[in-house]
């Protein structure tokens, strides 16, 4: 599979190197980078958690910036590259998960410069290509996804090919290589990287207006480190087949899915579990109602996982659930949402208990308010306050301040 996506971008390249001999090579070089694009962007964070069973309080104070630049189009085809650093403001008093400070929680968030995105993309009338370094967003993100939220996010080496097959039907596949983790750009307590032969196929149907139908299938196979044991590595691995709706009925928003997973690669597990989920919502007046129940399975003392997905969109912003409990996890929530001003209000409530024989996890209260002053400046205050009501599940209270600006 490498070979075949190193082949893809190559021919890529003879394309564009046969292009480049037509008339009139010059004055479209020129167009397109004069249309091209440079952004530079800065994410300031402090993040403070208090969490029970370690000696201290996490205080990071942590800044992103981020340049991009990215051409304009040339015969279909475009370039785009990427860096960000991240920087520590003042002590670095938390776990960075790199830093071997763990008298303090972790806060995943590590100080470095890495190439976020590094790519080249071919755009036709029904679809596109893009090779190489990328942020892949499927979906609502449950299984795969970039990780916005930390400062470092995850990307992926490798090809994805997006096809409009028919006007309510189209196809996107991504094979990648390696996945570059937010816990880069050096290897700490887990690996900075995943290296191995993935691939993802998400094929989206709307069979009416407002009726969406995802049939998916996500092939995770990550390769042995030596340095890590099986569980921060190779054990990751699975094969996970089903389907997904999300539509309109009248007033209520509904989301459902359902989906199989068994072990898959050099794993050292034997399991298959099951995945869940419906979600209803509606809107009252000014607010946005929501409840849903989100089922994570266990299979033979193996909990259903998706550790490439944007986690902390899920099962509470405390994150106490990013590897699934080995008698796996019910997610019964429910969440409202409006408006003060300018700010947009967000209040999220959620009861965790195991699948497999009963008994709570805990609960949580997860609450927002986002104040995007204008198109180059937001802010956020944020809080999460989890409490635990069995052993390894303790009380985790956090708190966040996020300035953003865009130039």
């Amino acid at each position: 599979m490498k070979t075949l996506a190193y082949c893809v971008g190559m021919n890529l390249l003879l394309v564009t190197a046969e292009v480049a001999a037509e008339q009139g090579f010059s004055e479209d070089l020129a167009a397109a980078v004069k249309a091209g694009t440079v952004a530079v962007e800065f994410r300031y964070r402090y993040e403070w958690v208090d969490q029970d069973g370690i000696a201290k309080e996490a205080n990071a104070s942590t800044l992103r910036s981020r340049l991009a630049a990215s051409s304009g189009d040339f015969h279909g085809f475009s370039v785009l590259g990427e860096a960000d650093n991240v920087t520590v403001i003042g002590p670095e008093d938390y776990n960075s998960t790199e830093n071997g400070k763990t008298q303090y929680p972790v806060v995943a968030d590590p100080k470095g410069t890495v190439v976020g995105q590094a790519y080249l993309k071919y755009s036709g009338t029904d679809g596109h290509g893009i090779y190489g370094r990328q942020r892949v967003n499927i979906s609502n993100q449950r299984f795969v996804g970039s990780v916005g939220w930390r400062q470092n996010e995850q990307s992926m080496d490798g090809f994805r090919g997006y096809w409009q097959a028919l006007d309510n039907l189209s196809v996107d596949y991504t094979y990648t290589y390696r996945v570059n983790r937010v816990f880069g750009p050096d290897d700490g307590t887990f690996p900075a990287d995943w290296r191995g032969d993935n691939s993802f196929l998400y094929i989206d149907w709307g069979p009416a207006e407002g009726q969406r139908i995802g049939l998916f299938g996500y092939y995770i196979d990550v390769d042995s480190q030596h340095s890590y044991p099986s569980s921060k590595t190779v054990n990751n691995s699975s094969q996970s087949f089903g389907a997904e709706y999300i539509g309109n009925i009248g007033a209520l928003r509904m989301r459902a899915s359902f989906a199989r997973q068994s072990d898959a690669g050099d794993s050292e597990l034997d399991y298959d579990a099951d995945y869940y989920l419906l979600e209803l919502g509606s809107d009252l007046g000014p607010l946005a109602v929501l409840a849903g129940c989100e089922v994570l399975a266990a299979g033979d003392g193996v909990g259903f996982a998706t550790p490439l997905a944007t986690l902390h969109k899920f099962q509470g912003w405390a994150d106490k659930f990013l590897s699934t409990p080995t008698d796996g996890l019910e997610d019964f929530y429910g969440s409202v949402s409006g408006t003060l001003g300018p700010v947009k209000l967000n209040a999220v409530y959620h009861d965790f208990q195991a699948e497999d024989g009963g008994g709570s996890f805990g609960k949580e209260l997860d609450l927002a308010a986002t104040w995007p002053v204008n198109r180059n400046f937001s802010t956020q205050l944020k809080f999460a306050g989890f409490e635990g009501d069995r052993e390894g599940y303790r009380d985790t209270y956090k708190v966040w301040v996020t300035l953003e600006a865009k130039i």
